[in-house]
């Protein structure tokens, strides 16, 4: 999958202009974390629109790794980007106050959601189009919070795979520290990604480039040789996850129904 990814960047930077001028836009505005993906979303974000149209934030919880906000500020350097910090630790805590036994998950969500509040806040203020920084393992295994990390108005990584997105940000010249790094979406102290999953992401993609792209059933991986049990959970998290990957369900009732029938973009006309 390595070699699709070389000539992405000029198509990726097009599609973001055209995205947010359509939409009547004139800034993009996202999630900074220090993390891979949402680096090269903000050296992508640079390459379309320069620097003084980019606004990436930086979102820190008081456990947030010290490490991570070093590299969102990296990036910040590498790019010319002035550095906007909103520590979400007071809405965080004056929250689960009162509710101290909630679960690390709970938390890890609610820090998602306030982070996307902030960002679609911010949007209003800046008239900047808000950039989702998910990929495509990401959203098919439903590694995310509804409304919260997975929502945008925009994605332009959403389908490149992880091990792509490695192979962007070198390509784009994104600090060796971050691409090398365990993936984390820092929510909880020590929390890795591939150690919720129980699988490497260089494994889960394999899988899912088989069954999603090749179109090959379950059966037909597992007797290329992959383990079944690993295939099994992963054909369950996108069979599980498919609610976080559409718009919310409408009950139809009229002739043209908002994502069933009427469905038209918004340059088509009526």
């Amino acid at each position: 999958m390595a070699d699709q990814v070389a000539g992405t960047i000029p198509i990726l930077v097009a599609f973001l202009r055209q995205e947010v001028e359509k939409a009547g836009f004139d800034h993009v505005v996202f999630g900074l974390s220090g993390g891979i993906d949402s680096a090269v979303v903000a050296y992508l974000a640079v390459a379309a629109f320069g620097r003084d149209r980019v606004h990436p934030l930086l979102m820190p919880y008081k456990t947030s790794s010290k490490a991570s906000v070093a590299d969102a500020k990296k990036v910040l350097d590498e790019l010319g980007l002035p550095l906007v910090q909103f520590d979400i630790t007071p809405q965080i805590d004056a929250y689960f106050a009162f509710q101290e036994d909630a679960s690390a998950l709970r938390r890890g969500n609610k820090m998602a959601r306030e982070r996307m509040s902030i960002i679609y806040d911010q949007s209003a203020l800046l008239h900047a189009l808000p950039l989702g920084t998910s990929n495509k393992t990401e959203l098919l295994l439903g590694y995310g919070t509804q409304f919260g990390d997975l929502a945008s108005a925009l994605n332009p990584i959403g389908d490149l795979y992880k091990t792509q997105i490695r192979h962007l940000a070198k390509l784009l010249a994104v600090p060796t520290a971050i691409i090398e790094k365990p993936p984390s979406a820092d929510l909880w102290q020590d929390q890795t990604d591939e150690g919720e999953f129980g699988f490497t992401y260089e494994e889960a993609d394999a899988i899912l480039h088989l069954l999603i792209d090749q179109r090959l059933a379950a059966a037909e991986v597992v007797a290329l040789g992959f383990e079944g049990r690993m295939v099994e959970n992963i054909t369950w998290r996108i069979r599980q996850n498919q609610y976080k990957r559409r718009m919310p369900i409408i009950a139809k009732l009229s002739s043209r129904t908002v994502g069933v029938d009427f469905r038209y973009s918004r340059d088509w006309g009526m």
